[in-house]
């Protein structure tokens, strides 16, 4: 297939490109490069099967060649990020979803979204099923974010309605693994660059909040499968396993065999006091769920993040 990859030089879409790639298909990714890298690519260099166009979907983008397949991943995803892109963040989840959704029209296409578990907010349900509608603040300093996936949620909805377009939700809980961008402030880069270089690692509150963390490997598994076996209603992907973030930071102070200290600082405006995904959907429909463990998946990252620091 020709498959169109938009946020493909990012953490999670070069992760994909190359399982795609590996599977002997032909990808176009599109990136503007604002947060993702065209080293996270260079192993695909001379490939040609992959094509990489420079360009923020935000802007209208025609592409003649026919197209079976559009992962839309493109977005800044990190708190450090959307807070410091907002308007850019709000255009690519609302002007770039409809460009790519227009794509898709056009060529009769299957499109997939990756939206985010930060559409449920602060959640008051737990752990978070695909049916709960959320807790969240558009005005809040996360709003930019959570409201410009909500919105791409809407719009994709709108358009299987309006136009038969055949679509895919995913809601991606927090996922780590190599390549992360280790100074783009979400907790797993951020404790594994301190630990590394002998900071103390820095707990937001007391650390009780929980999270959720699927290894990247996994997560790639999970949208291939929700884009060719599941259905047009949204679906969880991430790991069950709950962790409070205290408990992640000794894991990752002890794996990475440092004695640096905890400190706390105060609690961000609007964070998650939980996170969770409830994945019966994803088991059921797909036959998914993930395999790495906590402590597999951190010892690869580890070992990648050894090398990229220096």
């Amino acid at each position: 297939m020709r498959i169109v990859v938009s946020g493909g030089a990012g953490f999670i879409g070069s992760h994909l490109t190359d399982r795609l790639l590996a599977e002997g298909h032909r990808v176009v990714v599109i990136d503007n490069f604002i947060t993702g890298s065209r080293n996270n690519l260079s192993q695909h260099e001379g490939n040609d099967r992959l094509v990489i166009i420079e360009h923020d979907i935000s802007k209208p983008i025609y592409l003649a060649e026919k197209v079976d397949r559009i992962y839309h991943l493109a977005s800044p995803a990190s708190p450090i990020d959307y807070q410091k892109l907002p308007i850019q963040t709000l255009k690519v989840g609302a002007l770039g979803t409809h460009n790519m959704l227009g794509i898709a029209r056009h060529h009769k296409a299957r499109i997939l979204l990756a939206s985010t578990s930060e559409v449920y907010g602060d959640p008051e349900v737990h752990p978070q099923v695909e049916s709960y509608w959320g807790n969240v603040n558009p005005v809040g300093p996360r709003g930019c974010y959570d409201e410009a996936k909500r919105f791409a949620e809407a719009l994709m909805v709108a358009y299987r309605n309006a136009h038969a377009v055949d679509i895919r939700i995913i809601r991606i809980f927090n996922t780590y693994g190599p390549r992360m961008r280790l100074n783009d402030g979400r907790v797993v880069p951020a404790f594994i660059s301190q630990a590394l270089r002998g900071e103390p690692l820095t707990l937001f509150g007391d650390g009780s909040q929980t999270r959720s963390f699927c290894y990247v490997s996994d997560l790639v598994e999970g949208i291939v499968a929700a884009m060719e076996r599941g259905d047009q209603n949204p679906i969880n992907l991430g790991n069950p396993a709950e962790i409070t973030i205290r408990q992640f930071a000794e894991t990752i102070r002890r794996l990475a065999g440092s004695t640096v200290p905890l400190v706390e600082r105060p609690l961000p405006q609007d964070d998650p006091r939980r996170r969770r995904p409830d994945i019966t959907r994803a088991r059921t429909l797909l036959g998914w769920e993930p395999t790495t463990s906590l402590e597999e998946g951190l010892r690869k990252t580890l070992e990648w993040a050894k090398e990229a620091i220096r």
